[in-house]
């Protein structure tokens, strides 16, 4: 089969496509055949050596990607033959997923809704979760005015969703005037372009002064601390990425919105509650971009270039 392959840590380059062995499923684990895999954007600092990689490497050389789907089309031992033909997403343990076959945990399997295409499924599957983690977490109140940075990615775009249907104002908040017309489409108030000076003034005029009562932080950094002064007397936030490469750092008084790290089966719930959602048509995961698995190392080059919208996903 096909697969994507790194031998070092680096820049995009160190992505090369290469006819490798097919896997073959162990006990408790069957084989996808990849339709689509996922690239989130932590994919990238893995790869590069930065960010949280850099506190435990992972061995090399390895076949990228952690979210896949498409239909299950061989079983491993102790596994019910009746999986054999499911369409599924399912993560991969953290490696195997930029490539034509992929192998996973019977256990982590999750049916994909006829209603649901396998390409949204996938695009739903790690930020879908993460979104409706976070969204429970923050508790989102009608009136509340909602502040959402990155609102034009894959996870953002899906905070913006849940926070204008739970009645919130949204002020979606992105690099560019590009992603303006998205980001309001998704039922945003109001659009900030966080690459001007003095769009944190924006923000406040668009909640009337009285600032924003709940931040959504997924870029930390410079951004992260400027998003914070928005926030009114008694505000929230919600961190949850480091995007720009360092944490953001409240201050005393800023309410850190925190909860239990959620266990296999929980994250698995989270996730087929996503998918749930929009089978129903309420929750949209917005796709920017699609690249064969060949051009892999454009894929990463055009997410660290901050030139993609929603969620990028490659096609074996």
């Amino acid at each position: 089969m096909r697969a994507v392959v790194m031998d070092r840590f680096g820049g995009p380059e160190v992505l090369t496509v290469r006819d490798v062995a097919d896997p073959v499923p162990g006990r408790g684990q069957v084989l996808v055949a990849v339709e689509y895999a996922g690239i989130t954007f932590v994919e990238t600092q893995v790869r590069a050596g930065r960010g949280p990689a850099l506190r435990n490497p992972p061995p090399l050389p390895r076949v990228p990607g952690n979210g896949v789907g498409g239909q299950v089309v061989a079983v491993g031992a102790d596994v019910d033959p009746a999986l054999a033909g499911v369409v599924v997403v399912t993560t991969t343990g953290g490696t195997g997923g930029y490539a034509e076959l992929a192998v996973a945990d019977a256990d982590d399997l999750i049916p994909v809704p006829s209603t649901v295409p396998v390409r949204d499924a996938v695009a739903l599957l790690a930020d879908g979760r993460t979104a409706v983690l976070l969204h429970g977490q923050a508790e989102v109140k009608p009136a509340e005015s909602v502040l959402v940075e990155a609102a034009g990615g894959g996870l953002g775009s899906l905070l913006v969703q849940l926070s204008a249907a739970a009645g919130a104002t949204v002020i979606g908040a992105a690099r560019g005037t590009a992603k303006r017309e998205l980001v309001m489409s998704l039922g945003a108030a109001a659009y900030v372009d966080y690459s001007r000076p003095g769009w944190t003034l924006e923000v406040v005029e668009a909640t009337r002064g009285t600032g924003v009562d709940l931040v959504y932080d997924g870029v930390g950094g410079d951004i992260g601390a400027h998003a914070l002064t928005t926030l009114r007397a008694g505000g929230r936030i919600s961190i949850h990425g480091m995007a720009s490469g360092s944490w953001t750092e409240p201050p005393a008084g800023v309410t850190v919105i925190s909860g239990d790290t959620p266990t296999p089966e929980q994250m698995r719930a989270l996730a087929a509650e996503a998918l749930a959602q929009a089978a129903a048509g309420r929750l949209r995961p917005i796709i920017g971009q699609t690249y064969p698995l060949g051009e892999a190392a454009a894929a990463h080059q055009a997410i660290e270039d901050r030139e993609t919208a929603g969620k990028t996903l490659l096609v074996p």
